[in-house]
């Protein structure tokens, strides 16, 4: 194996720096990569999507029974207390 030198840069003989790609795997694995994030993008934007509607939903919901004198009690519906730490979470 030859040694590293002012002349050598461990390339073949007739190879430079600027002539050395990545090929097919490099290729391969940025591909891999973009596909996995714009998948990941589509699927957060449908779960972002799908919580506001629900919460849209929810709120004309309880507008509605407000109007119309029902009152529905939930945990969720009351103000956190302050300094207060949510029960069974870490």
């Amino acid at each position: 194996m030859p040694t590293p030198g002012p002349g050598n840069d461990g390339l073949r003989p007739g190879l430079s720096a600027d002539q050395v790609t990545p090929g097919f795997l490099g290729f391969a694995m940025t591909a891999f990569m973009v596909i996995a994030v714009v998948l990941l993008m589509v699927s957060m934007t449908r779960r972002i999507r799908r919580v506001r509607y629900r919460a849209q939903f929810s709120t004309s919901e309880q507008d509605s029974q407000a109007v119309s004198g029902n009152r529905v009690v939930t945990g969720a519906s009351e103000p956190p207390i302050s300094g207060a730490v949510p029960h069974g979470g870490s």
